[in-house]
């Protein structure tokens, strides 16, 4: 008697990710390096001038690293509280921060003690930054205030109190040393002109203000707040072009890869995702233990520093060329499954001692029921359990049973919630083309069998009714796709070249020779 033959259950193939220009450029970073410091790291600013340090504002102090470092080669600890928004000049020699106690401490990168301190506000500065001219400081406060100071007379030049509510990011024009631009947790940015004692643009982004980006042409800028990324035209007066909802929670920070062709946004989901600034498509995606408050990019995209709400500072640098063509070549070489393989198909020689070990076979529930012809409680296995969550394992059941010519018998004779539970089978696979050979026979023949009792059951109908329409839209993209390629014939033929044949002196016109008559051509024919 032969042994029974488990069911055999058919491998399709499985689309693997969609490796694009970018999925290769954003995955070239080596593992993380991760630093811890003393508290949420709310600010990271890179120098604009080599080697590029960068400097962390986290808790009450302000470390600068290096490029490669992972100690800080100098720090600023001269905070009675909480520091915000450490940043550089444009010459990299000046460094600009603001504290929970409303003082605005300017610092000299090579020294450790505040050049000047700017007092005026009378709450916490979450905003600084220098204007393009090099001799000014922008600030903005939670006393709803935001101020603009001379560097060397130590002085307020002027004070702007247009919000309603904290102060919480801003960003000065690189291009003129007037303009710089406010966002408020009062859900308005606007754009103010140092000329004129008053902003020239509000724009309404609807949620708190987290971060605000200018674009390097300087003629859109990008918000943050809430769960929205929005793009604003300041070249027509602020009007909205797009509006980005992609993260989970909040959007806390913001900023462009070195091209200005992407753009990067972290959360508080603990997600950073690149745009396409084409399109403003996510092209790419990380993930990160923790929630994300701050973002910065090296020039020419060569790390990703992030820092997260639970004091770690994540800095990814980016692999050299051989470093990469070292890990593609190991990618290469890593599925050498032959070593398990290895004398599988050994043959015995004559004087070989063969040990036999028998290898026990486990069957499933479904192949125990078909070993016993158990054909219902077989196609009840396949339908349940871990079965369910594989289509192509009830697939390859009725497959047997219909190679057997008992799925008839296997289908008839089910109550309302056994048939309920095929034909929400059916109907959620039959339109994938690997399952449709299978499943469309098999639904015939559920017709067949309960086409009497049609109308008893309301759960039966419904089912069998969403059947037919999808069946009618599945018939109606076909025939769509059919004029479609009928569409594209049409124009393919039209546009190949027609291709003229030469006739020679000698050639014949309707059959007959140049200067031969019908009477001539067939003699044979007048003969007879």
């Amino acid at each position: 008697m032969a042994s029974f033959k488990p069911t055999k259950i058919p491998i399709y193939p499985k689309l693997g990710e969609k490796v694009t220009q970018d999925t290769v450029y954003w995955k070239n970073y080596k593992a993380p390096v991760q630093i811890k410091e003393f508290g949420a790291v709310t600010n990271i600013h890179f120098s604009p001038v080599a080697p590029h340090n960068y400097a962390v504002t986290a808790f009450t102090r302000i470390h600068i690293y290096g490029p490669f470092s992972q100690e800080p080669v100098k720090s600023f600890t001269r905070f009675k509280d909480t520091a915000y928004c450490g940043r550089y000049r444009s010459d990299g020699q000046l460094l600009v921060a603001g504290c929970e106690d409303s003082v605005v401490r300017l610092f000299d990168v090579s020294g450790k003690v505040a050049l000047r301190m700017f007092k005026g506000h009378t709450k916490a500065v979450h905003v600084t930054d220098f204007t393009s001219e090099r001799y000014h400081i922008f600030t903005g406060s939670d006393d709803y205030t935001c101020r603009l100071w001379d560097i060397p007379n130590a002085t307020e030049l002027n004070t702007y109190q247009e919000h309603t509510d904290y102060i919480r990011c801003g960003v000065t024009s690189k291009l003129n040393r007037d303009l710089f631009i406010t966002g408020s947790y009062d859900h308005t940015l606007k754009l103010f002109d140092a000329r004129v004692d008053k902003s020239v643009i509000t724009m309404d982004h609807g949620q708190p203000v987290e971060s605000v980006l200018l674009y390097p042409s300087e003629g859109l800028v990008v918000s943050a707040g809430g769960r929205y990324v929005k793009v604003w035209d300041l070249l027509k007066g602020g009007q909205p072009l797009v509006s980005l909802k992609n993260h989970h929670k909040t959007v806390t920070s913001l900023c462009l890869s070195s091209n200005g062709q992407r753009l990067l946004s972290a959360s508080l989901d603990r997600h950073v995702k690149v745009y396409n600034t084409t399109n403003f498509r996510v092209v790419h995606n990380f993930d990160y233990a923790a929630s994300v408050l701050s973002l910065a990019l090296a020039p020419d995209d060569e790390s990703i520093i992030v820092g997260m709400t639970n004091g770690v500072l994540s800095i990814k640098h980016r692999k050299s060329p051989e470093e990469s063509k070292e890990v593609s070549h190991q990618q290469r070489r890593r599925p050498s499954y032959r070593v398990f393989v290895k004398g599988k198909n050994y043959m015995p020689k004559q004087d070989d001692y063969l040990v036999s070990k028998p290898v026990r076979e486990y069957l499933t529930k479904y192949d125990k029921h078909l070993k016993k012809f158990n054909i219902s409680k077989a196609l009840d296995s396949a339908l349940q359990g871990p079965s369910k969550r594989k289509p192509e394992v009830t697939v390859a059941v009725i497959k047997e049973l219909d190679r057997r010519g008992t799925l008839k018998n296997a289908l008839a004779g089910r109550d309302e919630k056994a048939l309920s539970e095929l034909l929400h089978f059916i109907t959620k696979n039959m339109v994938d083309f690997r399952f449709a050979p299978v499943l469309v026979p098999a639904a015939n023949m559920i017709l067949d069998i309960y086409r009497s009792v049609i109308g008893q059951s309301p759960v039966v109908d419904r089912q069998l009714l969403y059947l037919q329409d999808l069946l009618q839209k599945e018939i109606n993209y076909q025939q769509e796709l059919l004029d479609v390629l009928g569409m594209l014939d049409t124009l393919f033929a039209s546009s190949v070249p027609r291709k003229e044949l030469l006739c020679s002196s000698s050639s014949r016109t309707n059959g007959l020779a140049q200067g031969e008559t019908a009477s001539t051509a067939r003699p044979e024919l007048q003969a007879t």
